[in-house]
C-alpha cells in the first residue's frame, strides 16, 4: 500500500459528503430558506457553492492522485504529496464554508484566511506530482 492510497480513501468519502452538501444546499434554495436565499445574503450563497464545488472538485482530485499511484509503474508518492492534496481537500471547503457561516456585509468570515493556505497546498501537490512524473521514462 502506498501513501496516495489514503486519498483514494479519502477522495470518495470527501465525493459523497460534498455532494451531499450540494443536496442540502438545493433544499435550502428550493424551500427558500432566507438564512440562505435572500438579498443581503449572497455572499453567504456564493461561499457556500464554493465550499460544496471546491470539495467536489478536490474530492476528484485525490482519487486521481490514488489511482494515477496506483497505475504509473515506478512513480514514487511522497508522504507530504498524500499529506498536502488531503489538507487541501480539507482547507479549501472549510475555509469557504466558514467564510459563509458569519458574514459581513459584503465580505466573507475569517474562515476565508485557510483558502490561501489550502491554494499553496494544493499548488505544491500538483506541481510535484506533475515533475516526478516528468522524471519517469
Amino acid at each position: 500500500m502506498n501513501n496516495l492510497d489514503r486519498n483514494l480513501r479519502f477522495g470518495w468519502w470527501s465525493l459523497l459528503i460534498f455532494l451531499s452538501l450540494g443536496g442540502g444546499l438545493e433544499i435550502l434554495h428550493g424551500f427558500k430558506i432566507g438564512w440562505y436565499v435572500d438579498v443581503g445574503n449572497d455572499m453567504r450563497r456564493l461561499m457556500f457553492t464554493l465550499a460544496h464545488a471546491h470539495g467536489t472538485a478536490l474530492a476528484l482530485v485525490n482519487i486521481a492522485a490514488g489511482l494515477t499511484a496506483r497505475n504509473i509503474k515506478g512513480f514514487p508518492p511522497r508522504p507530504s504529496v498524500s499529506l498536502s492534496l488531503i489538507w487541501a481537500g480539507i482547507l479549501f471547503p472549510v475555509g469557504f464554508f466558514l467564510g459563509g457561516i458569519v458574514t459581513y456585509g459584503g465580505d466573507p468570515g475569517l474562515g476565508i484566511w485557510l483558502v490561501p493556505i489550502a491554494a499553496l497546498l494544493l499548488f505544491y501537490c500538483v506541481a510535484r506530482i506533475a515533475f516526478d512524473l516528468s522524471k519517469l521514462n
